[in-house]
Order: C-alpha cells, then sequence, then structure tokens
C-alpha cells in the first residue's frame, strides 16, 4: 500500500512516490537513457543515430554508418559508463551498435 503523503511533502517526493508506486521507473529509464545518448555522443554521432532504444539491461543503437558504427564500437565500456554517469544509477550494463 502506498505511503500516504502530507501537503507539505516537496514535489520531488510525490513524484518519486507515484512513480514508485505505478512501476514507471523501466519507462523514465528508458526516456532518459535516450536523453543521455543524444548529450553525451554531441550532434555528430546524433546525427547517423537512426534508432536508440533501452531494453532491459542492453542498449541498442541502430546508426546509418558503418563507419562510426566500427569506431564507436572500440569505446563500448566507455560510453556505457558515460551513460550510467549521465544518469547516476547503472541502467546500461550492455551496449549493442547496429
Amino acid at each position: 500500500m502506498a505511503k500516504r503523503l502530507n501537503n507539505d511533502s516537496p514535489i520531488s517526493e510525490v513524484l518519486k512516490a507515484f512513480i514508485k508506486d505505478n512501476n514507471l521507473q523501466s519507462g523514465m529509464d528508458k526516456i532518459d537513457v535516450e536523453k543521455a545518448w543524444k548529450e553525451i555522443m554531441g550532434k555528430g554521432v546524433n546525427t547517423y543515430t537512426k534508432e536508440v532504444f533501452l531494453k532491459e539491461e542492453t542498449l541498442y543503437v541502430s546508426l546509418s554508418s558503418s563507419t562510426l558504427r566500427e569506431e564507436l564500437s572500440h569505446g563500448k565500456q566507455k560510453i556505457i559508463k558515460m551513460l550510467n554517469d549521465e544518469l547516476r544509477k547503472d541502467v546500461v550494463k550492455e551496449l549493442v551498435l547496429r
């Protein structure tokens, strides 16, 4: 049963409780990862990014450039670390570049 918050509760606490009570965290993580990808990778990479989606703990990124895909594949662990640092929690465990 949900914890009853009083009228003096900060909005951040109310939103966190709502997300937790309604099992919305995985959906929020998907949105946050897409946003983090765009911010971290910058305009150059985003030009060639067709699709970014999170399925469980794996981030799938579709790229239109095979050369860029090859370059990014060499730094997968660094990209995962940067994304998780940006999100301030371990959301991405594996990165698949397509």
